[in-house]
């Protein structure tokens, strides 16, 4: 049977009064990290740690991009489950944590994309066309990201920027092999408890991060060593959670579950949330406002800002921003885009709660979200995870 609409959602809809919550983020709480790790099997390694800002102390030429470019690293490294990672981490380091308590699980991405949709000031280069998946478990809504090609390859003749050969610049590897850094955050917006999972550029060294029990992260003396597992382990989870508080110098070996399709790597360190850095880099004529990436930030609350301007990809030396103060502003004079979306991922969620599945799609140059039934789709998780929803 071919899939059928369940709604169309227009802009004009959000605007109901009738759900009075604050479009504020609060209440928010770090919960779990995780680095992808270079190696044939999927790997994670937990807590992980993001790269150290270190920044260009002269003006300095950087290569353009090129080669293989990841667009969604959990699609690309895990395509069977890009959301396991997600839970494996949180549950790792969080084991009693109540996930019936959440009202929305998704990664940064799916809400990006809402919220473009929602703001009409939304350049229309900007609004591109996507579609997200969605589960709903018990109470809980799952979104999981749909996207065309999860990765991208820039061959020698072609020209994208610089931004990814000015990260590795400018920021040093904390986890050996490590890549993708994502953090998991939970928070409480428009009256709903969101657990949200996005990926971070980097971290600078706070006072707060200075932990007397690990020693800050450098590639002399503290890099995170891995070792790819030669055969899989049957220890359990509780043995795995015992291996977690680790130092950098002598890392646990790494322990796969069959069952799980993942290998997990305990070893890392959690940075505090007040140090972690989205690094933005442009040409030198045309200034970033910090308007146009407010949204991003935001969603993830992350305080710390570099915009690297470059003439030909030769960068100057940038500084560090904290931009904390002024992502309040932004939220405070996006109100009502703001409750928008809350109203939004409402909607979508009482429209998919009454089949089990849907997708959601929006088309470039239109005007309307269309719900679609997700009809007899492979479930988003192992079955492990689900039990979860059941206190298992």
């Amino acid at each position: 049977m071919a899939p059928s609409i369940l709604a169309e959602i227009t802009r004009p809809d959000l605007e109901d009064t009738s759900h009075d919550f604050p479009a504020t983020i609060t209440d928010l709480q770090h919960l779990s990290s995780y680095n992808w790790i270079e190696t044939k099997n999927p790997t994670i390694a937990v807590p992980g740690c993001p790269n150290l800002w270190t920044g260009l102390r002269r003006a300095s030429a950087v290569k353009k991009d090129s080669g293989l470019i990841y667009i969604s690293q959990n699609a690309a490294r895990h395509p069977d489950s890009p959301l396991e990672p997600l839970f494996r981490a949180l549950y790792l380091t969080q084991p009693s944590f109540d996930i019936t308590t959440v009202d929305l699980v998704s990664d940064r991405n799916n809400l990006r994309k809402l919220l473009s949709f929602v703001d009409p000031n939304t350049p229309a280069r900007r609004r591109e066309s996507f579609t997200i998946r969605v589960e709903c478990v018990k109470d809980t809504i799952v979104f999981c990201r749909e996207d065309t090609a999860a990765t991208t390859y820039i061959g020698k003749n072609e020209f994208m920027g610089y931004g990814h050969s000015f990260e590795e610049a400018c920021t040093e590897n904390q986890v050996e092999h490590g890549t993708g850094h994502h953090r998991i955050v939970s928070y409480t917006f428009h009256g709903l408890k969101l657990l949200v999972r996005f990926e971070t550029d980097g971290y600078v060294l706070d006072k707060q991060d200075q932990n007397p029990h690990v020693p800050s992260p450098s590639k002399s003396t503290s890099t995170c060593t891995f070792t790819p597992p030669a055969h899989d382990d049957e220890a359990s989870l509780d043995a795995l959670l015992q291996t977690l508080t680790i130092s950098p110098s002598q890392p646990p070996t790494p322990l796969t579950f069959p069952a799980f399709k993942l290998t997990i790597h305990p070893t890392g360190r959690t940075i505090a949330a007040s140090s972690i850095l989205e690094i933005k880099t442009r040409v030198q004529h045309k200034p970033i406002p910090l308007a146009e990436i407010a949204p991003q930030l935001w969603l993830s609350q992350t305080p710390k800002l570099v915009r690297a301007y470059h003439e030909r990809g030769t960068f100057g030396v940038s500084c560090v921003e904290d931009v904390a103060g002024e992502l309040a502003a932004w939220e405070k004079g996006n109100e009502g885009v703001l409750r928008g979306l809350g109203v939004l991922i409402r909607r979508i969620g009482a429209v998919v709660r009454r089949v089990g599945s849907g997708v959601v799609r929006f088309d470039e140059g239109g005007d309307r979200l269309v719900v679609w039934d997700g009809g007899e789709g492979e479930r988003m998780l192992p079955g492990d995870l689900y039990a979860r929803w059941d206190g298992v």
